[in-house]
Parts: structure tokens; sequence; C-alpha cells
């Protein structure tokens, strides 16, 4: 009799676990660069924005077959991002509407 009520906490805990909100979401993503060109500039904002605000990778650059981990939390709550890449060659690839809440690791190819 007594596994009931464990059983019942057993399965709201479950429950729980996958109903967070969007606030509560990782919006940790591997960048990874399969293009033969070193990524000079890279830019991700929210979708909610006109602005693609600072370099992510500042200094840095991603060579070609290298990844980066980048946490996108701005504390918008947003999942969608546009992510901007410029290349060494100034080629520039836009990939508007990448759900980060649900995408771990995104590849330009």
């Amino acid at each position: 009799m007594h596994r009931l009520p464990s059983l019942c906490l057993l399965v709201v805990a479950l429950l729980a676990t996958g109903l967070q909100p969007a606030s509560a979401l990782d919006r940790r993503v591997r960048i990874v660069n399969e293009t033969g060109y070193t990524i000079v500039r890279f830019y991700g904002s929210n979708s909610g924005t006109d602005n693609w605000e600072e370099d992510i990778l500042g200094n840095s650059v991603l060579p070609s077959g290298q990844s980066v981990i980048i946490n996108f939390d701005d504390a918008s709550g947003y999942c969608k991002f546009d992510f901007r890449a410029i290349f060494e060659d100034d080629d520039e690839v836009v990939e508007p509407g990448v759900n980060i809440c649900e995408v771990a690791t995104f590849t330009f190819h």
C-alpha cells in the first residue's frame, strides 16, 4: 500500500522535468566549422532583435575542422536565434531561426 504514494511522486517528478519553462532550457550549442575556410567573425542574436550584437569570437577565430561551444543565454527567454558567420575570404553565411533550445550542435558546411 505504501508503494502507490511513492509511485505517484515519481510520476509527478518525471513529468515536471519534461515541462521546464523556456527560460530553464540549455542554450549551449557547439558550433562546428566544416567549410574549408576559417570563420573570422561569428554572431548569434535572438530572432526578436534587429541587431547582430557583438562578434562572439572576439579576438579568436574558428578554423575549419574545429568547433567551439557557445552559451547563447542572453536572458531574453528566446530559443530561436539567427547565426551569421563571416569567413576569411569575406564570404558570409546567415542561418535564421536556429532553435538553440533543441539543437546541441550546429555545423557550417
